[in-house]
């Protein structure tokens, strides 16, 4: 079937709008009308080289929509249902079992391969492959083939135009915090950006009943969103010096941090405002390469434990849908980081996120 999509044809070029042909469903594929995409940092660093893809490609990894059609294999949804699209994964290695699909050991493979295991690609122009399944989705367009393993089932109560950052953005902050970190009630959490990300992380806290959420940035205006969303504190680190300012704040550091810039000086901040044996979670991705200092000394005395974490370690067919309850509880309204552009704007979506003027773009099509 012949369908719209933006193409990644050149780095650090925009997407190029183009008639696609998308081919024959597999056994173990859905065949989702997208209804909404979020635009998400990544797609980013994909379209400037930064994160490998494979080119020309279609993007897009933050899919809403409507299932038309399933593969013969295809068990857990089924044509009508509501679904929102997120990372996949091979289901069989010892992770996935283990519930890390996140960690699955062909994940760089199977989301920034551009293509199904066996190197073909559901998409093409002209006769010519065009580079498909980023993320097991390609969702910058208006019809995609996804792998199972990346499609969640989600209510109907909720429309779909807000619910397709869960499958990375959303899922990432608050994953981070609600299946790693897990603070403790009362305990001190700094967040170090408010974007996407971090603004969701700090909805996490709140649900996990942080007493002290501390969010650190460099732009005015989303400090004080992250204060209406309920951070205690805010800290502008251009304005004065973080880690100083979280342990006043603290007293011995923040029990619980969170870096979701990738930058390395604010790795080294997340590091230096820890309380003694507090734990800390990068999330923030970097060029590969890209090395920051720790003072060891320090580090032997406060004895922190640091990880990274991939997509939230969540698995996304749970985790999603558990979301939405929250939200529709009213315990999650991560729907205040969202704003929404038609579909021939995506440029535009990318641009005001990259200038900062938007938290978390959307694509509505």
């Amino acid at each position: 079937m012949q369908i719209t999509a933006a193409v990644t044809r050149e780095l650090r070029a925009p997407l190029e709008f183009a008639t696609l042909e998308l081919g024959e469903l597999r056994p173990n594929e859905v065949r989702v009308r997208l209804v909404a995409t979020g635009v998400c940092h990544t797609d980013a660093l994909v379209r400037d080289g930064v994160l490998p893809g494979s080119l020309p490609i279609v993007l897009g990894h933050e899919g809403a929509g409507v299932v038309e059609e399933i593969g013969a294999e295809v068990t857990t949804v089924g044509v009508g249902d509501h679904v929102v699209l997120g990372f996949t994964s091979c289901g069989v290695c010892e992770r996935c079992r283990g519930g890390h699909p996140a960690y699955c050991v062909d994940f760089p493979a199977l989301n920034f391969g551009g293509a199904r295991p066996d190197g073909t690609t559901s998409l093409s122009h002209n006769g010519t492959a065009v580079a498909s399944h980023f993320f097991g989705q390609s969702s910058f367009a208006t019809h995609a083939n996804v792998t199972e393993r990346s499609v969640a089932r989600v209510p109907e109560s909720v429309p779909l135009e807000l619910l397709g950052p869960l499958g990375c953005g959303i899922t990432t902050g608050a994953g981070t915090v609600l299946n790693v970190l897990k603070p403790s009630a009362g305990s001190s959490i700094v967040i170090f950006g408010t974007g996407a990300v971090g603004n969701s992380a700090l909805l996490a806290a709140i649900v996990a009943r942080c007493s002290t959420i501390i969010m650190v940035d460099v732009v005015p205006k989303r400090l004080e969103l992250a204060r209406e969303l309920g951070a205690t504190h805010v800290i502008n680190s251009l304005a004065e010096d973080a880690v100083a300012r979280v342990r006043q704040i603290t007293g011995l550091g923040a029990s619980y941090a969170m870096d979701t810039t990738g930058r390395p000086g604010v790795f080294r901040q997340m590091v230096d405002a820890l309380a003694p044996q507090g734990f800390a979670a990068l999330v923030g991705a970097a060029a590969p390469g890209t090395e920051a200092s720790i003072d060891i000394g320090a580090f032997l005395v406060n004895s922190p434990t640091i990880t990274a974490v991939i997509e939230g370690d969540a698995v996304p067919q749970t985790f999603i849908p558990y979301l939405v309850d929250l939200y529709e509880q009213g315990r999650f309204p991560f729907d205040r980081l969202l704003k929404t552009y038609p579909f021939s704007e995506i440029n535009q979506a990318f641009a005001d996120s990259e200038a900062g003027e938007t938290i978390k773009p959307v694509v509505v099509f």
